[in-house]
């Protein structure tokens, strides 16, 4: 069994993601949220969702009117998250740039996270640049949790080795 991890104290001004709940919840958010590919920006809104759950950063949800027509393609598939229900992946298109399988959204989510039906969220480690109120993120470590991590969460973060069983 893995050590269970020691909590990084929050400096002025962060969340712990050691204090988000477990199960997960969404909340909406009016930070500035942009994904950029093929050097241009093809998601952008104030009008997004952040799920919050234990040892994870925020994963940042777009509202379908902010994310530029013809960017998501249906990749086939599936998953199932255990709090939102069956997720449906896209394969992210600009340009002569595809990012497969670098986007997902839940069309038909749970009850608690209805709100944000049919919003989609983007793997940042997949993307050009993802941001979030003007700040660069740096992707959630491993290859399964699309997490932005920025400077206003302390973790450490579930992803990468050793943590699959926090």
């Amino acid at each position: 069994m893995p050590k269970p991890p020691v909590p990084t104290p929050p400096a002025p001004g962060q969340e712990s993601v050691w204090d988000y709940p477990r199960p997960a919840i969404c909340e909406p958010t009016a930070s500035v949220l942009e994904v950029v590919l093929g050097g241009r920006t093809i998601a952008r809104t104030r009008r997004g969702f952040r799920v919050l759950e234990t040892s994870h950063p925020p994963s940042y949800y777009f509202p379908p009117d902010d994310v530029d027509a013809g960017v998501l393609v249906a990749a086939g598939g599936g998953s199932i998250c255990e709090w939102k229900g069956q997720a449906a992946y896209f394969d992210v298109v600009c340009g002569a740039v595809r990012a497969p399988r670098a986007a997902w959204s839940y069309p038909r989510p749970t009850p608690p996270f209805r709100p944000m039906a049919g919003f989609t969220t983007f793997y940042p480690a997949l993307m050009e640049g993802c941001f979030v109120d003007g700040e660069r993120v740096v992707p959630q470590e491993g290859g399964f949790y699309g997490g932005w991590i920025t400077s206003r969460v302390a973790g450490p973060f579930k992803g990468g080795p050793g943590t699959r069983f926090w």
